[in-house]
C-alpha cells in the first residue's frame, strides 16, 4: 500500500504556506493561519475527509484575507494532487448531500486531470462574522486550479450563512473522501476513458 502523504511549501510576496496531507488519515488537524473561521471549515474537510491535515500560512491579512484563502486552495490541491500520485486505484468520482438544519449543500468530485470549478452559492449575507464569504469561492478555484480536478459545488438550501458554509465544506470533504477511496477492483488501473483522464 502506498504511502498518501505530500508536504507542499508555496512562498509569495503574499504568502508563506506549509501544507501536509495524509489521505489516509484519521481526521487529525493542525492550523496556524490566522483566520480562525476558515480553520473552522479545513477542519471539515479533514475530519469528514478522513485526512490529516496539517497548515501553517502567513500572510498579508492587514490587507485582508483574499491572497492567504486563494493560496491556501492552491496549496492544498496541489498537495493533495501530489499524494495521490498518478491516480491509480482510486474510485475517481465521489459526491456528498450534507445538511445542516435548515440548510442542504451537494458537492460532486472528479478526480479528471482536468481543471473545472461550477460554484453555485449565494451566502445570504456577505460576511460570517469576520469572514469574507466571497472568499470561499477563491478558495475552490484555487483548489480545482492545482488538484487538476473537476468540482460542482451547490447550495440547494439555507438562510444561516453560517450553516450553509458548514455544509459546502462538510460535503467536500465527504466527496473528496470517498474518490480518493482505493478501488479494490481498480488496483493499478488509472479510472478513465479512452486511454486518457
Amino acid at each position: 500500500m502506498n504511502n498518501r502523504t505530500a508536504t507542499v511549501k508555496r512562498d509569495t510576496l503574499e504568502t508563506q504556506i506549509t501544507v501536509t496531507v495524509n489521505l489516509d488519515g484519521t481526521g487529525k488537524t493542525k492550523f496556524n493561519t490566522g483566520i480562525p473561521f476558515l480553520e473552522h471549515m479545513l477542519d471539515q474537510i479533514a475530519r469528514h475527509g478522513m485526512m490529516d491535515l496539517d497548515i501553517d500560512a502567513k500572510g498579508d491579512l492587514h490587507i485582508d484575507a483574499h491572497h492567504t484563502v486563494e493560496d491556501l486552495g492552491i496549496t492544498l490541491g496541489k498537495a493533495i494532487s501530489d499524494a495521490v500520485g498518478e491516480r491509480k486505484g482510486i474510485y475517481r468520482y465521489g459526491h456528498a448531500y450534507v445538511p445542516l438544519d435548515e440548510a442542504l449543500s451537494r458537492v460532486v468530485i472528479d478526480f479528471s486531470g482536468r481543471p473545472g470549478l461550477m460554484y453555485g452559492v449565494d451566502f445570504p449575507r456577505a460576511r460570517i462574522g469576520d469572514f469574507d464569504a466571497d472568499l470561499f469561492r477563491e478558495f475552490f478555484q484555487g483548489f480545482v486550479n492545482h488538484a487538476n480536478v473537476t468540482l460542482h459545488i451547490d447550495n440547494l438550501k439555507g438562510i444561516n450563512a453560517h450553516h450553509v458554509a458548514e455544509t459546502v465544506f462538510k460535503a467536500f470533504g465527504r466527496a473528496l473522501r470517498f474518490s480518493l477511496e482505493r478501488d479494490a477492483r481498480m488496483e493499478g488501473i488509472t479510472p478513465s476513458t479512452k486511454g486518457c483522464l
